[in-house]
């Protein structure tokens, strides 16, 4: 186990996290954890996960989101990056990505999925979002 409080910069663990959009509906896909290890704090998010080494994150998201929610996903661009307020060892990386194809149904650490209007999102989560992502969202409408 690694002694975060040891380091007072530049060690991270990263997350890339799935802005997912599906332009027919012009809803997000957010997913709901429980029992996070990690972050107690933690209920409703983007899904994602830590990326592979070898592979770029933004493969790494692709297969992440397969993986816990079973739709195929395109990754546009990169959002926003910052470390989690709420636990500083964890680099976020927020990817816009499209909606392709598939039923979406929770799997992997997800215990439920739900789509939601851009502007719900800020409701439903119980840890902190970005100023830069929520402006993000907003331009979803």
């Amino acid at each position: 186990m690694i002694d975060w409080q040891q380091f007072d910069k530049g060690i991270f663990l990263v997350n890339v996290l799935g802005i997912i959009y599906d332009k027919k509906s012009k809803k997000i896909l957010i997913g709901k954890r429980e029992n996070d290890p990690f972050t107690k704090e933690l209920a409703w998010c983007f899904p994602g996960g830590r990326p592979a080494y070898g592979k770029s994150t933004g493969e790494s998201l692709v297969e992440e989101v397969r993986k816990k929610t079973g739709i195929e996903v395109k990754v546009k661009k990169i959002v926003f990056a910052r470390p989690f307020p709420e636990k500083r060892e964890f680099l976020l990386l927020y990817y816009y990505c499209e909606f392709r194809k598939g039923t979406a149904k929770a799997g992997d650490k997800i215990t439920e999925l739900k789509w939601v209007r851009p502007s719900e999102v800020k409701k439903y989560f119980t840890t902190s979002i970005a100023d830069e992502v929520l402006d993000f969202l907003q331009k979803l409408k």
